[in-house]
């Protein structure tokens, strides 16, 4: 795509976002933001345990044009995939698929979601481990804390 096509891009996802909304009952409900700007996102995750893959991923959020449509971007691609896709994904893959150029100044903002997303599902699984036992109430605490 061209610098024109991508901001085409990014601005469709921003006037109509995908994934957008909240979800009821989710397994994980992550806030995430920027401080320094403002922008905010709270995804919304529901997992499919048997498969292991994401059953449906939504979100909700305030912010600049580039961090609310890079959040619909990645949450589209995101539905129905593994988790371990989730922990495959790069921040710069992240940046590439919006456009280098387009959001060089805005990293924090193009990334914004995906942070948010990969903190989901590292507390979806803490919550497995610890309803499973796997997980003492001191290392939850210590896990927990580095999310």
């Amino acid at each position: 795509m061209d610098r024109q096509e991508q901001i085409e891009f990014i601005l469709d996802h921003y006037q109509q976002p995908r994934q957008h909304g909240s979800l009821e009952p989710a397994d994980v409900t992550m806030p995430g933001g920027n401080p320094g700007c403002g922008d905010v996102i709270t995804v919304y995750l529901n997992v499919d345990r048997a498969n292991d893959q994401i059953a449906d991923v939504r979100f909700e959020g305030e912010g600049c044009t580039i961090s609310q449509a890079a959040a619909s971007i990645l949450l589209e691609k995101m539905n129905g995939q593994p988790l371990d896709a989730v922990d495959a994904l790069d921040y710069n893959e992240m940046i590439e698929e919006l456009g280098r150029d387009v959001v060089s100044t805005r990293p924090r903002c193009a990334t914004l979601a995906l942070g948010t997303l990969k903190a989901a599902v590292k507390k979806y699984r803490i919550d497995r481990r610890r309803e499973s036992g796997e997980m003492h109430e001191i290392d939850f605490a210590l896990t927990e804390f580095q999310i």
